[in-house]
């Protein structure tokens, strides 16, 4: 990727999960719909992958905050009470 490709896709850090999921979707409807041109098709592309990578490492690390939540020090569940699922 090109430097200036690069510094285009800096904003994709500060984006929140949800804002960088809604940008995918756009660019997934985008690219199925065959109307971009080559260049703008490869650009789209780029920049999905990048929100493909930002989008999983968000749910990475909530993943990761969530199994801190539930476990204690010892790697034992915390004995919360289960979720009612009615």
């Amino acid at each position: 990727m090109s430097a200036a490709k690069a510094d285009a896709h800096k904003d994709i850090d500060k984006l929140s999960f949800e804002e960088a999921l809604a940008q995918l979707e756009k660019i997934v409807g985008q690219l199925e719909s065959g109307e971009a041109p080559l260049e703008k098709s490869i650009d789209l592309y780029e920049r999905g992958t990048a929100l493909k990578a930002h989008c999983e490492a968000r749910l990475k690390a909530a993943e990761a905050k969530v199994e801190k939540i539930t476990l204690s020090a010892n790697g034992e569940p915390s004995g919360a009470a289960p979720l009612d699922i009615d």
